[in-house]
């Protein structure tokens, strides 16, 4: 089976950074498009950024210039660089295969940006 874990959410000031990750299980990454998403409270479920199987990047214009999606092979892992984080950004952020998945959410890293 395949399985996503995030971490790396927390609270963070308005103007703060975090880097947020993604471990996948029964799976390789490497030649998957990925995708991180989030969900903020009463809201749906969003795309904030995607990396294509080629290492092609594709952001939301609500965070683009101040994310940074990326991928280790070697660990099997996703990241997300998140910077100049605002109020706006609190949700839980999910990864998962982009830009449609077969796959089960995971249980998702929370991000409060609050001061």
């Amino acid at each position: 089976q395949v399985h996503f874990a995030e971490s790396g959410g927390g609270l963070v000031q308005p103007g703060g950074s975090l880097r947020l990750s993604c471990v996948a299980s029964g799976r390789s990454v490497s030649n998957w498009a990925m995708g991180w998403y989030r969900q903020a409270p009463g809201k749906e479920r969003e795309l904030v950024a995607g990396l294509d199987s080629d290492s092609n990047t594709y952001y939301k214009d609500f965070v683009k210039g101040r994310v940074t999606i990326s991928r280790d092979g070697a660990k099997n892992t996703v990241y997300l660089q998140m910077n100049n984080l605002q109020p706006e950004d609190t949700a839980v952020y999910y990864c998962n295969v982009w830009p449609t998945s077969p796959y089960p959410w995971g249980q998702g890293t929370q991000v409060t940006v609050s001061s």
